[in-house]
């Protein structure tokens, strides 16, 4: 079949105008679907949602389920399309035969079944279950709803603005959002025979006193309740739900814990491959920030409540794993080795970890339809991110075990197109025959702050196929994914709404589509918008940066004069089935800091100089560089490792902005999340990293010099871009600012052939 969408720009103009929601289904069925078979859209509601999907993928065939028969009737009369269909159904029950479903995706749908079924929270369980039996082996569910806060019963102190709307009226189109909380605490679970709550005020703030007897001072206009933490989510997340409250009041939003979830989908038989806290910045701008403030019963402010939630799991076969877990430490492999480099210029001792032989990603890849397609390997069991399990994610998101990645492969004593090759037909079943060329792309160190590791790329084009084969057991565990195509720009997309954590695979599709000549497609993350402009700084373009004097600062030095920045642990890994019954078990090495996080922050300097879009680099010096160049000099983006006490996003922004102002005398405007997270290398290191955007509004002669380059100049210029964290901050900011395109056409005359 044809998989071509039709016109491009119709589709892209269609993508643009979806809202949050579907935009992350979209993305998440290109993470983790094929994009044919069967999917059923579960309460499907207008059948916008359904339509779009089996608009984008025609290879596709959509079910919209729908408990109302007038809403399926009136969807089948608006949308019509040869793989779309409306059914009219329960979801709660068991809808479609055992085994015969790809996909399943309850969007804001799954709080409905315990609202409307007496707020028993065992009836969303019980609708997973039937779900999760609908499905084919390696058939996945996304579940996007609400989610109820950990510490849901611990008392929390919750300020709340009195001075914006009527405090004396009890309409909610009217009335100030601490007199509809009143209201709230009489009506929530309005179905319930016992409604509402006992709330407790503690404080109201006025124009004389403005400090309240517990909690630190309270606003003038502003009134203190305390409640619960659960209690307090439910209201804040509907606060705004003024026009439909009446119907809003007999919900209720949260339902299971996202530790609930992933122990839920476990004993389901399903595989977790995302499973990530969502907090919409739209949302926090401007129905969270300056319109209340939650504290705990120690007086700290706690961070934003989740406005959404994502999990993903996969149905896996009978005799393999679900999830990991880190039992113990074991002996040392000799794998990884740890090098000490002293710096010329202060004596610093840096601590390296060496991986032994030469990463090479491999991309094959083709054109049909007029879309571009890349065989990448999904569900690869990448045990190491589930250790250290105590370092939590700033995000709160759980670390994916199992991962899409490219296909993986160390070179050692062969030449790097037979080891290609031969990789190719042993994991892909793609002979030497079904090659029709190689593509040099990309060489770059993950994360070259602490480990020795370059990664080349390599972009084979082979014969349009879709393939879906199990992966021989590469990986020692009772499986090794498999190997299947996905459509190249939308695998961008997943990583911008954080369904794709590993990094690589998105760095060689955009390197892919430059060297092809296409521009990436709509950028479906987070808007950035610069509003100021600086000023009195140099600018520079990264072909004379590429031309800058070399440098070698660095000797080695022994373990004694390490300060002991980094650890090398070996751990034990067992693999569990649903039943936690332990499958396979096997030792792997792997490193941490020893007294920071696994966090990492990367930040995107950008400013808008003299009317262009600018990204500022730092020029300086890791021994890793020296190891494979000869010279230290490397262009890096600023990045810290986060310190263990900081355990929120909201304070771990604080902290890099004081390091920004600190160390590169910066003075800052708006920060904006550029994509999701990523583990820049999974295989030896649970490390996460964040990305953000930060304005800058204007740059001292007091801080490490900063080197402003054209960010249209990327895609024509990634040789240079050697540090991964810099390379991809680069890549998501020209593409999300629209800068990417326009240098791709000079990308293009100078690709290797």
């Amino acid at each position: 079949m044809n998989p071509s969408r039709g016109n491009r720009e119709a589709y892209e103009r269609y993508l643009k105008g979806m809202d949050a929601s579907m935009r992350q289904k979209v993305a998440l069925t290109a993470a983790h679907l094929l994009c044919t078979g069967k999917v059923a859209d579960m309460g499907m509601g207008s059948g916008a949602g359904s339509h779009a999907l089996a608009a984008l993928y025609p290879m596709l065939a959509v079910a919209g389920v729908d408990l109302d028969p007038t809403m399926v009737e009136m969807a089948r009369e608006r949308f019509r399309l040869p793989n779309l269909e409306f059914l009219q159904g329960d979801i709660a029950a068991r809808i479609f035969p055992a085994r015969t479903l790809d996909g399943i995706f309850d969007s804001s749908v799954l709080h409905h079944v315990t609202t409307f079924g007496g707020y028993e929270h065992a009836r969303a369980a019980a609708c997973l279950a039937n779900q999760a039996d609908a499905l084919k082996d390696h058939g996945v569910l996304v579940v996007r709803d609400f989610l109820a806060p950990n510490g849901g019963d611990d008392a929390v102190l919750l300020d709340l603005r009195a001075d914006d709307g009527d405090d004396g009226a009890d309409d909610p189109r009217s009335c100030s959002t601490a007199r509809l909380f009143e209201r709230f605490a009489r009506e929530f679970r309005a179905l319930h025979a016992s409604p509402g709550f006992a709330l407790e005020t503690v404080a109201s703030g006025d124009a004389t006193s403005g400090t309240a007897p517990s909690g630190g001072a309270i606003s003038a206009g502003w009134r203190r309740f305390r409640t619960t933490w659960r209690l307090a989510t439910e209201f804040v997340l509907r606060k705004d739900y003024r026009t439909d409250w009446e119907s809003e009041v007999k919900e209720e939003y949260t339902y299971f814990t996202q530790a609930e979830f992933e122990q839920l989908f476990a004993r389901l038989g399903l595989r977790v491959l995302a499973s990530t806290p969502i907090r919409n910045p739209w949302i926090v701008r401007h129905r969270f920030r300056g319109q209340f403030s939650a504290r705990n019963g120690r007086g700290e402010p706690l961070e934003w409540p989740a406005t959404n939630y994502i999990i993903a799991g996969e149905k896996v076969r009978p005799g393999e794993g679900v999830r990991f877990r880190e039992t113990g430490s074991a002996s040392a492999l000799g794998f990884l080795r740890m090098d000490y480099y002293r710096s010329l210029r202060d004596g610093t001792v840096y601590d390296l970890v060496r991986r032994p032989y030469t990463s090479v990603d491999v991309v094959p890849y083709f054109e049909l339809g007029g879309d571009v397609f890349v065989l990448a390997r999904m569900s690869y069991p990448r045990p190491i991110l589930c250790a250290n399990a105590k370092s939590l994610a700033l995000d709160e998101s759980t670390p994916p075990h199992y991962v899409t990645e490219p296909l993986k492969v160390l070179q050692t004593d062969k030449p790097l197109g037979q080891t290609v090759e031969e990789k190719l037909f042993e994991r892909a079943n793609i002979p030497g025959a079904r090659i029709r060329g190689f593509r040099a792309a990309g060489t770059y160190y993950p994360s070259p702050g602490g480990t020795q590791e370059e990664v080349r790329s390599v972009l084979v084009e082979v014969e349009p196929v879709f393939v879906e084969e199990d992966i021989s057991r590469a990986s020692g565990f009772s499986t090794s994914g498999r190997v299947r195509a996905l459509e190249a720009e939308q695998v961008l997309r997943s990583a911008q709404v954080g369904g794709l954590p590993d990094a690589r695979l998105e760095l060689n599709v955009y390197d892919l589509l430059a060297q092809l000549g296409r521009a990436p497609g709509p950028w479906i993350g987070e808007s950035i918008e610069l509003s100021g402009r600086l000023e009195g700084v140099r600018t520079t373009h990264l072909g004379e940066l590429a031309q800058r004097p070399s440098r070698r600062m660095f000797a080695r030095t022994d373990r004694a004069a390490s300060t002991e920045f980094l650890a090398l642990h070996t751990g034990r890994f067992a693999e569990l089935d649903a039943a936690g019954d332990v499958l396979t078990e096997a030792s792997l090495e792997y490193v941490v800091p020893e007294r920071l996080g696994t966090n990492t922050i990367t930040c995107a300097l950008l400013a808008r100089i003299d009317g262009d879009i600018f990204m500022a680099a730092d020029d300086d010096d890791l021994p890793a560089a020296q190891c494979f160049l000869g010279n230290s000099n490397l262009l890096v983006t600023p990045a810290w490792r986060i310190p263990k006490s900081i355990g929120t996003m909201g304070r771990a922004r604080a902290w890099i902005a004081e390091q920004l102002a600190r160390e590169y005398d910066v003075t800052l405007g708006e920060t904006w999340e550029l994509g999701g997270s990523y583990h820049p290398s999974a295989g030896i290191s649970p490390e996460v990293a964040f990305l953000i955007a930060v304005e800058v509004l204007r740059q001292g002669d007091r801080g490490r010099p900063l080197h402003w380059f054209p960010l249209r100049e990327v895609a024509s210029h990634l040789e240079i871009l050697r540090d991964g964290h810099l390379r991809i901050a680069a890549l998501r900011a020209a593409h999300a600012l629209g800068q990417y395109a326009q240098s791709i056409p000079a990308m293009r005359r100078s690709a290797p052939p």
